[in-house]
């Protein structure tokens, strides 16, 4: 019973963008079937998890070790059109600066070529007890790797 169909969507690196498809369920949306504003927020959330997933970061493992855990420090966010209902996105995100306890990631929301949201969000590397502290050295080699150039 079960078998590979039953395995969980994972996105994938096309270079060092990280790629994320989803589609716009109705929970997703108000009562004009427009995409609820901080939706795009959960997307981007499920976008990052999985990005540091198959870059081969194991965020459980350290937080069930107690050793610290990401926390978004801040978020700029600009929405440029909206999604709909039954659209197709996908979600592109990337490294665009490594820091000892934080990493910038750039994340935007897609429908085909147009560009719906566009993000930069602060990961902060935080203690158990909420302060912030120094990633794991192997983490901070991954993200140099997979840092970008920033877009002019």
């Amino acid at each position: 019973m079960g078998g590979e169909h039953d395995r969980p969507y994972s996105g994938a690196f096309v270079g060092k963008t990280h790629r994320f498809a989803l589609r716009v369920y109705f929970e997703d949306t108000d009562v004009a079937q427009v995409v609820y504003y901080a939706n795009y927020l959960k997307f981007m959330e499920r976008a990052r998890s999985d990005m540091l997933r198959s870059a081969g970061i194991d965020q459980w493992a350290i937080i069930q070790r107690g050793e610290g855990a990401y926390a978004v420090a801040e978020l700029r966010i600009k929405y440029r059109m909206p999604a709909r209902l039954q659209d197709e996105l996908v979600v592109l995100s990337g490294i665009r600066q490594v820091r000892a306890a934080s990493v910038l990631i750039h994340q935007r929301v897609m429908r085909g070529d147009e560009l719906l949201t566009d993000a930069l969000v602060t990961a902060a590397f935080l203690s158990k007890e909420g302060r912030p502290q120094r990633q794991p050295r192997e983490w901070v080699e991954i993200f140099k790797r997979l840092e970008e150039e920033e877009e002019e």
